[in-house]
């Protein structure tokens, strides 16, 4: 039985890989994604190790956040012109980018109370309340709260955008007028109301729901789109609970940098759902 000795580094053998080592007037890899700005944009404010982990994470959720809303959009579109097969692509993609928003508070959870204690008061008042981005999803799939926008004032470009989210109808409404066009029971009262309102659960959307249901070899698409709708509301409130649990694991029952009660403030929102009737007929199939 023969031993190869394993005592030097070997080297990928590149003689006959058409590597372009001159990439001449073509974009570098870099320069496609512009990673001199991306990667300079970590700037700790303490030497503290933990504050370049608890910055990235952020960063990382932000972009996460980006790709949600664009998936996001894209439903909406289809939603709108009643095509909802390429949609179904769009909330896979959801679903996957919210598994990797949800991963991160695991990795955030390797940061112990004294930690983040270091470099805490070097945060002032910046919270993760503040984000514009999670605002957004959160007006684009129908929980309105018009105080929530008040702390954007500062920054003109993002309360217009926030107020426009606000004011415009949320993926939801724009499903329940899909189902009125397509023959299903929703009151007027829910096609043409204030969208800036919270939206309140209706016995007669329940029961149109309950009718897609039961047509779902008729309706397909929409027996589809109601499930997927259920898996992003689920994920959403996975998401919440492993926030509240990550900040009750690092700073127990502290306020909020932002301001808020901190866990008793993010507990508040464990029991919000966006789509609240496909979750109340399960009880009645």
């Amino acid at each position: 039985m023969s031993t190869r000795r394993y005592d030097k580094t070997e080297q990928v053998d590149l003689s006959d890989e058409p590597v372009y080592w001159d990439l001449g007037s073509s974009l570098s890899y870099g320069e496609y994604l512009q990673l001199d700005k991306i990667l300079d944009a970590q700037q700790p404010l303490t030497s503290e190790h933990d504050e370049m982990m608890f910055i990235i994470i952020h960063q990382t959720s932000e972009l996460w956040m980006r790709l949600f809303r664009h998936e996001l959009q894209g439903v909406l579109e289809c939603v709108r012109r009643d095509d909802l097969d390429p949609s179904f692509k769009m909330l896979s993609r959801i679903s996957r980018v919210q598994q990797q928003l949800l991963a991160t508070w695991d990795i955030l959870s390797t940061m112990t109370p004294s930690d983040y204690s270091a470099f805490r008061n070097a945060l002032g008042r910046s919270s993760g309340f503040q984000s514009v981005q999670y605002r957004l999803l959160e007006f684009q799939l129908g929980n309105k709260n018009a105080q929530m926008i008040a702390v954007h004032e500062r920054d003109p470009k993002a309360y217009a955008a926030l107020r426009h989210a606000l004011e415009a109808p949320s993926l939801y409404d724009e499903v329940l007028r899909l189902l009125s066009r397509r023959g299903y029971g929703i009151p007027e009262e829910y096609l043409s109301r204030d969208f800036s309102e919270p939206y309140r659960a209706s016995k007669q959307v329940a029961g149109a729901w309950l009718a897609v249901y039961h047509n779902s070899e008729k309706d397909w698409d929409l027996y589809e789109l109601a499930e997927r709708l259920v898996d992003l509301d689920h994920k959403f409130q996975l998401w919440r609970f492993n926030h509240v649990k990550a900040v009750e694991r690092i700073i127990g029952y502290k306020p909020g940098t932002g301001g808020t009660s901190g866990v008793s403030y993010l507990m508040k929102a464990l029991e919000l759902k966006f789509f609240p009737e496909l979750w109340q007929i399960r009880t009645s199939m």
